[in-house]
C-alpha cells in the first residue's frame, strides 16, 4: 500500500527545469496543493548517477526532501530512439550540453539516425516520478508514450525534444500541440495519474 501525501503540507518540485516545473504545477493545480520549485528554495541540483530514470528521480526527490524537510516530487524523463539503442535515454539532458541547448540535442539525434543507416523512426518519451519524504521513504511511478522522430523540428510549444516527437496516431508534434492536449496524453501525465491514484486519493 502506497504512502499517502498529506494535502495540508507544501510540496517541493525537485527540478530546476522551468518547463518541467510548469507542467507539474499545471498537473497539480486541481489538487490545490501549495507547490514550491527547487530554485525558489535554492536547492542544489544533484549529479544524476543512476542507471535508470527511476534511480535518478529517487536520487533527486530524496535529496530535496531531506534538505527542505518537506515532501518532494521529482521527475526524471528522457527521449529514447529505438534505432539508437534507446539513446539518448537517461542522458537526454546531457545531449543538450552545459547550456541546455535542445536545438543542438535534436541535431545530434538527427545526425546519429542518419549515421545509423536505419529507416526506423520509432521512439518513446519516458517519465519516472518519485514522491519522497524527509524520512527517506519513496514512491515511484513510470509512464511511457510511443511515437516517431519527426525531422525537421516543428512547433515552439513545449520544451526539450518535443518538436521532433510525433505521438502515434497524431500528425502534430508535441511542440505543435496545444499544451492541454499534450498534458492529457504525455508520458508525464501517464506517470502522474499513477502517482495521484496511489498517493493523493483518499
Amino acid at each position: 500500500m502506497a504512502r499517502k501525501f498529506n494535502r495540508s503540507e507544501k510540496l517541493v518540485i525537485a527540478s530546476h527545469n522551468q518547463g518541467k516545473v510548469r507542467e507539474i504545477r499545471a498537473l497539480l493545480e486541481p489538487l490545490h496543493i501549495e507547490v514550491i520549485g527547487a530554485s525558489e528554495l535554492d536547492l542544489e541540483e544533484p549529479e544524476e548517477t543512476g542507471q535508470t530514470f527511476i534511480e535518478n528521480a529517487e536520487l533527486k526527490a530524496s535529496l530535496a526532501a531531506k534538505t527542505a524537510n518537506l515532501p518532494a516530487l521529482s521527475d526524471d524523463s528522457g527521449f529514447a530512439v529505438l534505432a539508437l539503442g534507446g539513446a539518448p535515454g537517461i542522458y537526454s539532458a546531457r545531449w543538450a550540453g552545459p547550456d541546455k541547448d535542445f536545438s543542438h540535442a535534436m541535431e545530434r539525434v538527427s545526425t546519429a539516425l542518419l549515421a545509423s543507416g536505419s529507416t526506423n523512426r520509432s521512439c518513446e518519451f519516458i517519465c519516472a516520478l518519485t514522491l519522497a519524504w524527509p524520512d527517506g521513504h519513496c514512491e515511484s511511478f513510470e509512464g511511457r508514450i510511443s511515437g516517431e522522430v519527426s525531422w525537421p523540428p516543428r512547433g515552439d510549444r513545449g520544451f526539450g525534444y518535443d518538436p521532433i516527437f510525433t505521438p502515434l496516431g497524431h500528425s502534430q508534434t508535441f511542440g505543435e500541440m496545444d499544451p492541454a492536449e499534450k498534458h492529457a496524453m504525455s508520458h508525464r501525465a501517464i506517470a502522474f495519474n499513477q502517482l495521484l491514484e496511489a498517493c493523493f486519493t483518499p
